[in-house]
């Protein structure tokens, strides 16, 4: 059998502008999902760990390490992740971070929220019992995309079932935990006294946000409130107080991440 992967990339171009995925059968005939990459293809696993290992015996180190967090008496790990055992969590953040790429190529946003929210926890987990500061910062530097890959997911799925209020307090919360945690991590201006642009996670959400807007339906409370404000500027005062009175009418008439420990991303780089 040759071990040329010419055949697997002919007819499949590659664009760094683009993230291009697919999903294959397996010779075993199980669904796998392939990332096209500049010097040839990523195959990862559907669910699980990318690559289809149980280290520790586990589906995940993410999932061994919160197993001996819950084993411990105070909750606790009675340790600290030394440079090995960051090394080890680095190599599956990353697995996860090309299927998420992968995921979000194909629209399958089920995919993205569930391996961004092991990232995520990952992080957290590092964040707090990580030995070396400088490490538990690497990791720290990735919550950005991670939040804004899982706020998209979980967006995605809310205003396909029509769920345009859920949607939008997910964007608004994930823009604020955003904002957060730029503005404690990094100086607002640089060193010649410019602004520092928004940052693309910031600005993502942002735009998320503005789509929401844009898509959702309007009450007739809302719409009453646009009528109005456009009679008031038009100076067609009739025409404002009809709609004034029907607003009030609809008020008077009555207006129109699960619990668990939870650690902070913000805390950054110990100087």
């Amino acid at each position: 059998m040759s071990q040329d992967i010419s055949q697997l990339v002919e007819g499949w171009p590659y664009d760094s502008n683009e993230v291009h995925a697919r999903w294959i059968q397996a010779d075993d005939g199980t669904r796998k999902v392939q990332l096209r990459l500049d010097l040839g293809v990523f195959q990862m696993e559907v669910s699980g760990r990318p690559d289809g290992t149980c280290p520790l015996g586990n589906t995940s180190l993410l999932e061994y390490y919160l197993a001996e967090e819950k084993k411990a008496a105070d909750g606790v790990l009675p340790y600290q992740l030394d440079t090995e055992a960051c090394a080890a969590l680095q190599q599956e953040v990353m697995q996860y971070y090309y299927r998420i790429m992968a995921f979000h190529a194909l629209g399958e946003w089920g995919g993205v929220l569930g391996d961004g929210e092991h990232n995520l926890d990952l992080i957290d987990l590092v964040s707090e019992y990580a030995a070396d500061d400088e490490i538990a910062w690497q990791f720290s530097q990735l919550f950005p995309y991670m939040c804004m890959m899982t706020t998209r997911a979980k967006v995605e799925l809310a205003m396909k079932h029509k769920r345009f209020t859920e949607a939008l307090q997910v964007a608004r919360e994930a823009e604020s935990e955003l904002d957060k945690f730029f503005k404690e991590n990094y100086e607002p201006e640089n060193e010649d006294g410019t602004p520092v642009p928004v940052p693309p996670e910031l600005e993502s959400v942002r735009e998320l946000l503005a789509q929401i807007e844009s898509r959702r339906p309007r009450s007739e409370a809302e719409i009453l409130r646009k009528e109005l404000a456009r009679a008031v500027e038009l100076e067609n005062y009739e025409k404002a107080a009809f709609l004034r009175d029907r607003l009030k009418g609809l008020q008077g008439f009555g207006g129109g991440r699960p619990a668990g420990k939870k650690r902070s991303h913000t805390e950054g780089r110990n100087e």
